[in-house]
């Protein structure tokens, strides 16, 4: 039996041994240190324990020099006071390093010892929390607290599970004093990140506010505990996330080593702690607070030298990729396994900066893409050169993130001091990046920048010696040539050749300012000119239109997103690129490639096609001078058309002069006949008047009086007319609206269309401005001109009247058209239809004298009449009244 437990005990000692080694090679790989041991005091001599990176020789020379009288009290003093220290080691004693350091184990006469060049405060800070850790402390005379032993869980090694271990410390917590529910959580980049749960999974991995004011913003100012019970008035300050909605009491304590707070531990049930448990729960807060402590700090290093790790795998696997492909393909492989994130994105600057090479990570597929720089949503980012850490992008201008992107990071990428480029990760977590990220980033971008910008400078290069073989030989072709349409054709034939393109199409302007197809190839080329035929003006629309309107290039890596692309009928474009041929301020024409797929063209094509660009320009001016007499020509030709057009718009004027000295001179005639006539008129009617009244009814002389004073009355209405016409009569003009006066005289005229059998439309048009009129003088224009349109339909028809604002010269004006289906106006008669006294309704009793007045009225109103007929199929009379301005 004692034989069976001397095994036992010995091999526990085995097992423990190994883990104190695994614990003394961790420190030493986190810290940097040469080797490390656990020396312990036994018999007045000191002995290894367990040790690591030590030599059978130097652990010789260790201990004859660790029990010399000097060195035995300064480890023995050391011990006792459970103080850390270091000493230098001599120079002619061989134990690898320079400087020795010894950790005191407290409860024990062991330390921990690292031989090192040089420890800093963290990595001395390391070591002290592996030395009170408890790994190193069995088999000695130190008997553990319940509560240590609920920490450390029983001689447990250190883990680097985070999560896992902080769990651990949360049950031992829950062990030892019940509850419903339970959290724990540390802090990380100013939140508290909940890294273990007891039946509270909704909360696990959230990161906790800790703003002003809040309950756990007030924790850790104060390094307080709190225990709230519901009926103090504190709970409802508890947020409720955090809060359980069955709890009846809810205790929080921080995690405090020293003056440093790690995080808090939270607990809830529905029943108040007793005393005894809450001392328990404040003294495990104390002893939890050390190995938590212990974990994170363990945690970060490990993750650090992992992504120290990745950095040597970047720079070995990057720096062996032959093309920019394949080193952006790499580097998002590395990225994907650093950070977690298939949402990569990296934005390279062409040369010239005019252009954008997106690299996107797509269901694990690079897709690149070409992109204007200008208008793009990563321009501001380029602007600014600088890192964007966005926690939470629905609250920033991040515009080409996906729907369920929540946080992104963004580092610039720099060359020399310029910015060549930006890398970004997203991800669907709010704060899914930390400040130790964004450095990480920083590191690999700056590693990534002198690859990319050497991949990218060499790609560019053979790009322009393929460019250049391209110029050269269309050089060739095409010197000597005296005819633009073979230029074009063997320029787009060479295009297909050296780029494969699918199609290339040199448009090219006539004389007319259109473009025409010039030169096409490609397997499209058949399908595209026959579609192009049924296109009567294509340099109006679409992309071509655009850059033969602008002279700017235009790639479009994706048609379909492009609204300004016009879809030629049976060909599927997925890619364009458009480029003008200028010649100055001239542009002569424009070089059209296109391709099925999308993404096919890089910012070297475009470079190509502005140099091939460059030289078709001159060859084409060279072979265009014959034309130039024809444009001489055909400019002579507009010049003649303008003149005339000219000289029509001078006659008119002229013919309104003319017509208006008629109307003045007939209007002084007009006053002068008046009065002479007025006075005779008005003595026949008087006594014709009287004399019937005198008359018995039957008399035989009374129907001849009545028609005596029938006539009169009639010679007396033309008089007042002419005096009408003739009269100045003071106009009083207001500000009115045009519809208004033309509604009420539709009002007065229903009945008469109706009658008439005339079919009436009419078509107002709304929010018109105001105009400065004398209402009742409009209204004899629209009555005489309503009047006449329907004596011109005696047989009824369709009357049409129509108001809007229009613009004429420049100026803009209300316009007031009324339109019939009747026997409209001859030539002859259209030339003297405002002449006094001429009238095309001398059967019917017209005087001559309305459309004579009306324009009077219009004409005083600084407007004028325009009249449009064709026979026997109506006419129009439109009057243009200025809009008055607003000063």
């Amino acid at each position: 039996m004692g034989a069976h437990c001397a095994i036992l005990e010995l091999s526990e000692n085995m097992t423990k041994s190994k883990e104190n080694v695994s614990a003394l090679k961790e420190a030493c790989q986190i810290t940097g240190a040469n080797w490390a041991a656990c020396i312990e005091r036994d018999s007045a001599a000191w002995k290894f324990e367990s040790f690591y990176k030590l030599s059978q020789k130097r652990r010789a020379f260790a201990e004859n020099y660790f029990n010399l009288g000097t060195i035995d009290n300064w480890l023995y003093s050391a011990s006792a006071e459970g103080k850390s220290r270091s000493r230098k080691i001599p120079e002619g004693l061989d134990l690898g390093a320079i400087r020795l350091y010894i950790f005191p184990i407290r409860g024990t006469e062991k330390v921990v010892l690292a031989g090192a060049e040089k420890l800093g405060t963290k990595e001395k800070r390391i070591w002290q929390l592996l030395a009170n850790s408890g790994s190193f402390s069995h088999g000695s005379n130190f008997e553990l607290k319940p509560a240590d032993s609920f920490i450390f869980g029983g001689q447990a090694a250190i883990p680097y599970d985070l999560s896992g271990s902080l769990e651990r410390i949360l049950a031992r917590v829950v062990q030892y004093i019940s509850c419903d529910k339970a959290w724990l959580a540390v802090y990380s980049d100013g939140v508290l990140k909940v890294e273990a749960n007891w039946h509270f999974s909704e909360l696990l991995g959230e990161g906790l506010s800790l703003d002003d004011g809040n309950l756990l913003s007030e924790i850790r100012e104060t390094s307080k505990s709190i225990l709230v019970e519901r009926s103090d008035p504190e709970w409802e300050s508890i947020p409720a996330k955090i809060r359980p909605d069955e709890a009846e009491v809810w205790a929080a304590l921080p995690l405090k080593t020293g003056q440093r707070q790690v995080g808090i531990v939270a607990l809830s049930r529905d029943e108040p702690f007793s005393e005894d448990e809450w001392l328990k729960l404040q003294q495990f807060s104390l002893y939890a607070a050390a190995s938590v402590e212990i974990f994170v700090t363990f945690s970060e290093m490990a993750n650090h030298l992992k992504r120290q790790a990745m950095l040597n795998d970047f720079a070995l696997i990057v720096s062996s990729a032959q093309n920019l492909s394949k080193i952006v393909r790499r580097v998002f492989a590395l990225l994907e396994r650093i950070f977690g994130t298939e949402a990569l994105s990296l934005f390279l600057l062409s040369s010239d900066a005019r252009t954008l090479r997106e690299y996107r990570n797509n269901e694990r597929r690079i897709a690149p893409r070409t992109e204007f720089v200008k208008g793009h949503p990563v321009e501001r980012f380029i602007s600014d050169g600088k890192n964007a850490r966005l926690e939470n992008v629905a609250k920033n201008d991040y515009r080409f993130a996906d729907k369920e992107t929540q946080s992104a990071l963004l580092v610039p990428l720099k060359y020399r001091g310029d910015v060549i480029g930006i890398l970004t990760l997203e991800s669907k977590v709010l704060s899914a990046f930390s400040g130790y990220d964004e450095n990480l980033l920083v590191v690999i971008a700056s590693h990534l920048a002198g690859l990319v910008e050497y991949g990218r400078l060499r790609e560019e290069a053979e790009a322009r010696a393929r460019n250049l073989g391209l110029i050269h030989e269309v050089i060739q072709q095409v010197i000597g040539l005296t005819n633009v349409n073979e230029v074009a054709q063997i320029t787009a034939d060479l295009l297909v050749k050296h780029f494969s393109y699918e199609l290339a199409v040199l448009l090219l302007e006539d004389r007319y300012n259109n473009l025409n197809i010039a030169g096409i190839s490609g397997k499209a080329s058949s399908l595209v000119k026959s579609a192009f035929e049924n296109f009567e003006y294509p340099n109006k629309e679409g992309i071509s239109g655009m850059v033969f309107a602008t002279g700017e290039s235009i790639m479009v890596d994706d048609v379909s997103k492009e609204p300004m692309y016009k879809a030629v009928p049976e060909w599927e474009v997925g890619s364009e690129i458009c480029v003008a041929l200028r010649d100055g301020d001239r542009i002569l024409g424009i070089i059209d490639v296109e391709s099925s797929t999308k993404n096919a063209f890089t910012h070297n094509d475009l470079l190509a096609l502005e140099s091939l660009a460059g030289f078709l320009t001159s060859a084409i001016s060279g072979v265009d001078r014959y034309q130039m007499l024809q444009d001489t020509i055909q400019i002579l030709q507009t010049t003649q058309n303008e003149l005339h057009e000219r000289m029509e718009a001078q006659r008119a004027a002229e013919n309104r002069l003319v017509q208006a000295a008629k109307l003045a001179a007939v209007g002084e005639m007009a006053a002068g006949v008046a009065h002479e006539l007025n006075n005779p008129l008005t003595t026949v009617a008087g006594f014709s008047e009287l004399v019937l009244a005198d008359l018995s009814p039957d008399a035989p002389q009374r129907e001849d009086l009545e028609m005596v004073l029938r006539e009169a009355k009639r010679a007396r209405s033309v008089v007042r007319r002419l005096l009408d016409f003739a009269r100045q009569s003071e106009s009083v003009r207001i500000r009115a609206d045009l519809n208004e006066v033309v509604e009420d005289v539709v009002a007065l005229t229903n009945h008469l269309m109706q009658t008439s059998q005339v079919d009436f439309e009419m078509n107002i048009g709304k929010d018109l401005p105001w105009v400065l009129i004398d209402r009742d003088q409009i209204k004899q224009v629209v009555l005489n001109l309503l009047h006449n349109a329907i004596h011109a339909m005696p047989n009824g028809g369709k009357l049409f009247l129509q108001t809007e604002e229009r613009e004429n010269k420049g100026e803009k004006w209300i316009t007031m058209s009324i339109r019939d289906t009747g026997k409209g106006i001859t030539a002859d008669e259209l030339g003297r239809i405002f002449e006094p006294f001429f009238t095309t309704k001398a059967d019917d009793g017209g005087t001559g004298l309305g459309l004579a007045v009306s324009y009077g009225i219009i004409t005083d109103h600084e407007g004028f009449i325009d009249v449009d007929s064709t026979p026997n199929e109506g006419a129009s009379f439109t009057v243009w009244l200025p809009i008055e301005e607003k000063h």
